[in-house]
């Protein structure tokens, strides 16, 4: 697995004051996240699970991201679990979904997460639609998203974090979303939970991966009512193993929600 050295930079978790302060003593016992990765978009392709090269992380580190949501009921079960856990992941949300509740891409934010993006309308894949299309599909997944994040959208989408729905790639995008200076994310391992099972079953599974990687981003789905019930035991497990949890962000981005 090759990692990106030049392309992430470490903070500490105070020196982003757009970020909600966690108090120490509310925090201690729980997983935690050991660390934010400020990262530059610009020429980012990362996950080996889609390409040669991941980000520069640790053994033992893990970056936690959600793809699909936002979706009632499982996506708020989610933060619950990452709130316990005084974790934060990334927030990969389909633009009709953001649209349709608001309310939930803002509580995201509120709560430290990263909000990015997974285009409008989830087509399976972008890469076999014509160009044009595919580029508009994209477009208006990051208007979508940062109208409902951020009561406006400009243009060049706030946090420029963009995966594929099911990776489904082309030369052509890739190259479309570079010269966007919009970063790429894959994944090093998934949960698979786009397949049923018991949320048993699927944390044996994502355990099994992640022992044999000993790091990685990892790809889950909001969306999935097993993933939600999963996600606490999920992170006991990372506790209990020694694992630490890496926050990304945008290198120079302002993140926060706009007042109601």
């Amino acid at each position: 697995m090759r990692r990106l050295a030049t392309l992430a930079l470490v903070t500490t978790l105070a020196a982003l004051p757009a970020l909600p302060a966690v108090a120490a003593t509310a925090c201690e016992g729980r997983l935690g996240t050991s660390r934010v990765m400020e990262v530059q978009a610009a020429g980012l392709q990362v996950g080996t699970k889609h390409f040669p090269q991941t980000l520069d992380l640790a053994e033992g580190e893990v970056v936690l991201t959600f793809d699909d949501g936002p979706h009632p009921g499982t996506t708020e079960t989610v933060l619950r679990a990452l709130a316990k856990e005084c974790v934060r992941a990334t927030f990969f949300l389909v633009g009709r979904a953001a649209a349709a509740h608001p309310e939930m891409v803002r509580r995201i934010i509120a709560e430290g997460h990263t909000v990015a993006h997974h285009s409008q309308t989830h087509p399976m894949t972008l890469a076999d639609m014509p160009f044009d299309k595919a580029v508009a599909d994209i477009e208006k997944g990051f208007a979508s998203v940062d109208k409902a994040a951020y009561g406006a959208a400009g243009p060049h989408p706030r946090v420029p974090f963009f995966r594929f729905p099911g990776f489904g790639s082309s030369p052509a995008l890739l190259d479309y979303l570079a010269k966007r200076g919009v970063g790429v994310f894959g994944a090093d391992l998934w949960a698979g939970d786009w397949n049923p099972m018991t949320p048993e079953q699927q944390l044996e599974l994502t355990m099994t991966r992640l022992d044999h990687e000993r790091r990685g981003i990892i790809l889950f789905h909001d969306t999935r009512a097993q993933t939600a019930k999963m996600i606490p035991a999920f992170l006991t497990a990372l506790r209990e193993k020694g694992y630490h949890v890496v926050h990304i962000v945008p290198a120079g981005v302002a993140t926060a929600v706009a007042p109601n």
